[in-house]
């Protein structure tokens, strides 16, 4: 039941920016939003709504670099997956860095791995690469037909 409300005050609050959602089970949901919404939505999880913010993750699909953003209410074990999908030919978001401390690493390697920009991140230096691949090179970016 939780889920549902916390998904139905999300809607409430987010109507034209939520595009779809996917309940999986009682304690898990992935909600789509757009992309230019992640900054005011982020911000509701953790100041309204009482979400944790986990990690995230993304992966480089023919419909464009997916980025999943994992929060939890701990008291109730609700994992709440807000998903976006960025544009192949320039694939940017805001960063949540200077809200959430624990996603700077986590961008960090997202946009070294997929050339993914995070708009707005302190420091998108290497974290993981020196010297591993070229400049410019972003391992994890797939080549689609």
């Amino acid at each position: 039941m939780e889920t549902d409300l916390v998904i139905g005050k999300l809607r409430e609050n987010f109507n034209t920016e939520v595009i779809e959602v996917v309940k999986k089970s009682d304690k898990r949901a992935t909600v789509s939003i757009k992309p230019e919404s992640i900054l005011r939505v982020a911000e509701y999880l953790y100041k309204s709504a009482g979400l944790r913010f986990i990690i995230a993750s993304a992966l480089h699909t023919k419909r464009g670099f997916e980025i999943n953003y994992h929060y939890s209410m701990d008291v109730t074990g609700l994992v709440l997956n807000i998903h976006v999908i960025l544009d192949n030919e320039n694939p940017q978001i805001e960063s949540l860095s200077n809200m959430f401390n624990a996603s700077n690493w986590i961008e960090r390697e997202m946009h070294e791995l997929f050339g993914i920009n995070f708009v707005n991140h302190p420091n998108q230096e290497k974290l993981i690469s020196e010297g591993n691949w070229a400049e410019g090179v972003y391992p994890y970016r797939k080549e689609f037909k």
